[in-house]
């Protein structure tokens, strides 16, 4: 004989009226900052309780509720925090834009991509993109210093100083002037549109984007990527595939990389950007996730405070 079918929990404010997922749940515990596998058990820890009550439905309120507490029981405080904040923070109408600095070879682009499918941003954008657009529009001859990588900006430059780290700083700093100018149309842009945004690259530095022109309308997250220690730096490159990206030009580069960072870690300091340092990839991530769900959170209480529409709250998980 088949067994009876476990009867589906709906979710009785959703779209529709359609049942529990684990799979949509787990993606949405993932913006705590914890792993798939780990989000899904919770999940499934999540299902296990509403079958426990025995309800045949629950609203999307009453199911976020449960899930702060399973959270708070299976893997603790802090990720039911992150997960009550972003709860605030999708509330809000107004976008996310995350701003990931850091030298040549720290890990921006991994946490980027991971950062994004936690908290399903759909739109990433490296400053390399940025400044091959603008190699297309500016000759080398108009631009030298676009046409160079960020750790040989010191050789495109037309009269350089007499001090050889000074050329470097000087020549990158140009380059990343002129990157800015499509960092901040970016900014912009999401600003406009609403639509949540994370913009990655050596060429995100403090002090050269501007956030505080639209800060009634985004919510702005600057940060800034390390590797202190100088061989665990250098073993990044030796991991990199050597046929995707030359790996020899960046171990010839790397004494000028280690330079860069020292200068984009000093510009984080000068603005108050928080520098996260990435000795480990999951501490690094969820010190990042941690960042954004504070920083959201703070300025999502400002924005509230000056009336800034919210939206109604809706049955994701079902």
């Amino acid at each position: 004989m088949n067994e009876p079918k476990t009867p589906h929990i709906v979710i009785s404010d959703g779209e529709s009226g359609l049942p529990y997922s684990k799979g949509l749940m787990a993606s949405q515990v993932m913006v705590t900052g914890l792993s798939p596998f780990r989000a899904y058990q919770v999940a499934e820890a999540i299902e296990q309780r509403l079958r426990e009550v025995g309800a045949p439905s629950i609203t999307s309120a009453q199911l976020s509720d449960v899930a702060v507490r399973v959270l708070e029981e299976v893997v603790g405080d802090r990720y039911a925090k992150n997960f009550l904040r972003w709860r605030d923070v999708h509330a809000l109408d107004v976008p996310l834009v995350i701003l990931i600095g850091g030298a040549t070879g720290v890990g921006k682009s991994t946490i980027a991509t991971q950062l994004a499918a936690r908290l399903g941003v759909v739109r990433v954008v490296a400053t390399d993109a940025i400044r091959e657009v603008m190699r297309s529009m500016l000759s080398a001859e108009l631009m030298p210093t676009l046409h160079t990588s960020s750790f040989q900006a010191d050789a495109a430059l037309r009269e350089p100083p007499t001090r050889a780290t000074e050329a470097l700083v000087l020549g990158f700093r140009e380059q990343t002037a002129a990157v800015a100018v499509g960092i901040n149309s970016l900014i912009e842009r999401a600003a406009v549109e609403g639509t949540s945004i994370i913009i990655e690259g050596a060429h995100v530095v403090p002090g050269f984007f501007e956030t505080h022109a639209h800060e009634d309308r985004i919510v702005a997250v600057p940060l800034v990527i390390a590797v202190d220690d100088e061989e665990t730096h250098r073993s990044h490159f030796v991991a990199r595939d050597a046929s995707a990206r030359p790996t020899q030009r960046y171990v010839s580069g790397f004494e000028n990389i280690r330079k860069l960072q020292r200068y984009v870690k000093s510009q984080a300091l000068s603005h108050g950007v928080p520098v996260i340092p990435n000795f480990s990839f999951d501490q690094a991530l969820a010190s990042v996730i941690d960042l954004v769900m504070e920083h959201a959170t703070e300025r999502g209480a400002e924005l509230r405070a000056v009336g800034v529409r919210t939206r109604t709250p809706k049955g994701r998980t079902s």
